[in-house]
Order: structure tokens, then sequence, then C-alpha cells
């Protein structure tokens, strides 16, 4: 974890952060651009951008490199699935800004290949595993982790330093949709985000797909149905369903 006198330090007046890492607006799609830049020129926002910058500037390696991926590739009117991680992965080459999904040619970490072994399960066939996170992405799956970054080695790291100010908006921005969404919220972190009141969605909790938890009751992540499940929910909104297996990538 961030040691308070780095932390400290990286808040005062004299830790100037340049722009546009970690919150580059340019690259973001135009419907989350107004919530960025309002999280971008907070007290918070400010904090976590000089907390960061203060961490490389002492020689930390921050994953990933685009933190804001996710909100690249799925803009918030094309969501149609949430699928809600803790934080990045902390190894080497492994992150890259959509929650459970690595770098191409990255060997899948457990829970990836979890996931991958539930959609054999539900769909009697192997997915298309290079690519195809990046796939469901495209499709309106927004995958998105509640701590962004984090530092190599430590997972957890940048639990703290602000960035549920950002996602907490982003998640309860979808939530307030008056579209129909899904919500797969495996593990505790994820299902402590569940709202009251938003019977319109599809709220499907799990385990997490980490071996640690996967095939553990009282809701196995191996077994749970949520691939499926989300695509009937969508059909029945008239809507097309997801290709999880990246046939079509």
């Amino acid at each position: 974890m961030i040691q308070n006198h780095l932390f400290e330090a990286a808040t005062s007046p004299a830790a100037e952060a340049p722009a546009p890492w970690p919150l580059d607006p340019a690259r973001l799609a135009d419907g989350w651009r107004p919530l960025v830049q309002a999280f971008d020129q907070s007290d918070t926002g400010r904090r976590l951008v000089a907390v960061l910058h203060a961490r490389r500037g002492v020689g930390a390696t921050v994953y990933p490199q685009r933190p804001l991926r996710a909100l690249e590739l799925t803009p918030p009117e094309a969501v149609r699935v949430v699928i809600l991680g803790q934080d990045p992965y902390h190894g080497p080459g492994q992150a890259n800004g959509l929650a459970f999904a690595v770098a191409p040619g990255v060997k899948p970490p457990p829970s990836l290949r979890n996931i991958f072994k539930e959609l054999a399960r539900e769909f009697g066939r192997a997915p298309q595993p290079e690519g195809l996170l990046d796939h469901w992405a495209r499709q309106g799956v927004l995958l998105l982790n509640t701590s962004l970054t984090v530092e190599d080695g430590q997972a957890g790291s940048h639990a703290d330093i602000g960035w549920q100010a950002l996602t907490g908006r982003i998640f309860d921005h979808l939530v307030e949709s008056e579209r129909p969404l899904a919500f797969l919220l495996w593990g505790a972190h994820a299902q402590a985000m569940r709202r009251s009141g938003a019977a319109r969605h599809l709220w499907l909790c799990a385990n997490h797909p980490s071996p640690l938890s996967a095939l553990r009751p009282p809701a196995p992540f191996i077994g749970c149905g949520h691939f499926r499940r989300a695509n009937e929910f969508l059909r029945a909104q008239g809507a097309p369903p997801i290709d999880w297996l990246g046939e079509r990538c």
C-alpha cells in the first residue's frame, strides 16, 4: 500500500501532475467525457492524478498504461451488460484496462481461465480467447474495475487513492439509466455495489471466478449460467445477444 508520507507529498501544492495521463479525455467515448472531466477537476481527481505521477516519479511501476480503456471501447449509450472487477492484474504485461482481461499474447490468469471454463460449460464449446474481452467491450459489455490502477506486484495498492469516486459514479450513472441492463456481480466486492430500487435491471450474483472461490458455495461461479441468462434477458428486451465465445471476432 502507498505510504502516508508519499500520499501527502503527492497531494501537496508542489506536486503538479502533467496531463493527460491517466485521465486522457481525447481517447474517451464522447458520452463519458463530461463525467470524467468533472472528476478530473474535482479535489479528489486532482489528488489521485498527483499521487499517480508521484508514484511513477519515485520509480513505481503502475499498470495499466490506459486506465480508462473500458470507457474508450464502450460508450455509455452502448452499454448493455456490466461486469465489475476489483483492480487490475499486477503482473508485468497483464492489465490492459478492461476488468479480467489481459493484453494480447499474455497467458490468461486463473480467474480468466475460469471464465473461459464457464463459457465452455454453458455453450458446449471453447471460446476464442485471443481478443475475446475486447470483442465483448465492443458489443456493449462494460468491463469496469472499481480501482483502475495498481502497482507492480502489489494487489490492491491503489484501492484507497480515490478511483471509487469516479467508478462509483460511472456505476450509478448506468444504474440510473432507463434502459434495462444486465449487471453481472462476481464476488462480495462487486455485490456490495448492487443498488436497490432498480428492478428494471437484471442483477446476477455469484462467487468471484478466482480459484479460491469459483467452486465454493453458496453461489459457485462455475455453473452460474450468467452468460446465457444475460443473453436471455437481452433478447427479452428486443436486443441482440452478446457473442460471448468470440465467434464473430
